[in-house]
């Protein structure tokens, strides 16, 4: 049993250590995901979620990896990490796609 827990709150970041040594960090994102844990006995794992807090991928300090995506129903399939690669490569071109668009249109009207 773990006496003796000290907890400490920085924005986004969370520390407890107990009186056995044992000490975590937590670091949140701003919808309170946690997107990265690191212990004292050298365990750590990071998360990334997506617009939705939907957990889309996670790495951990044994080398396990896991990726996600939703379908329509909310429902989290796994996928390959070449599959979620090419998903954010998709997301981030269509983001460039778009700015562009407007650039050039409003190149057009000056």
């Amino acid at each position: 049993m773990l006496f003796g827990k000290e907890i400490k709150k920085y924005d986004n970041l969370i520390y407890k250590k107990y009186s056995d040594g044992y000490e975590y960090w937590r670091k949140c994102d701003e919808n309170n995901n946690c997107i990265h844990y690191k212990a004292s006995n050298g365990y750590e794992y990071w998360k990334k979620y997506d617009e939705f807090s939907n957990l889309i991928h996670y790495k951990d300090s044994y080398s396990i990896k896991y990726w996600w995506k939703y379908d329509e129903n909310n429902e989290p399939m796994e996928i390959t990490e070449k599959e979620y690669k090419d998903i954010e490569f998709r997301k981030k071109e269509k983001e460039y796609n778009s700015r562009t668009k407007c650039s050039r249109f409003e190149l057009m009207e000056i």
